[in-house]
């Protein structure tokens, strides 16, 4: 059996209040909803390069991290890619007022392609719709600890 190669990933939950940051690929729908993610540079920490990614696909700034929430291996295969993705999740929060929708384009792609647009939307904690991938694994553990741990208003 071959091995698949390994690509480090970070996925940031933001959130503001009790709601979700969430998105789809403007030209792909069939992406589905997501939260921010992306490869970690070679070398990089994952708490660095969760807030790089997160401040180059949303645009936003002043988000902090609250919480690494845990890691997950995830073959991607099925989406045609055969690698495997070792994927840590972060808890972000966004102390500022957002706004409620917006569209923004990363334009940092990692294969050096044209910028990519996403259309951003906030989604109550308590009803997150099915995330692609695997994205919404650690959603569990996001609603308990912010249940435990309120965010300051």
């Amino acid at each position: 059996m071959l091995s698949l190669p390994v690509r480090r990933k970070v996925f940031a939950y933001i959130t503001h209040q009790q709601r979700l940051l969430v998105f789809r690929h403007r030209d792909f729908p069939e992406a589905g909803v997501q939260v921010p993610a992306g490869t970690l540079e070679s070398g990089e920490k994952p708490a660095i390069g969760v807030l790089r990614e997160a401040w180059e696909e949303t645009g936003l700034i002043n988000l902090h991290i609250v919480s690494w929430l845990g890691e997950q291996q995830r073959d991607m295969s099925d989406f045609g890619r055969p690698e495997l993705h070792h994927r840590t999740f972060f808890h972000l929060r966004c102390p500022q007022q957002p706004p409620e929708q917006w569209s923004h384009a990363e334009k940092h792609a990692s294969d050096g392609g044209e910028p990519i647009w996403f259309d951003f939307f906030w989604v109550d904690l308590t009803a997150v719709p099915p995330l692609i991938a695997n994205h919404d694994y650690f959603i569990p553990t996001l609603r308990q600890r912010m249940t435990n741990d309120p965010p300051k208003p």
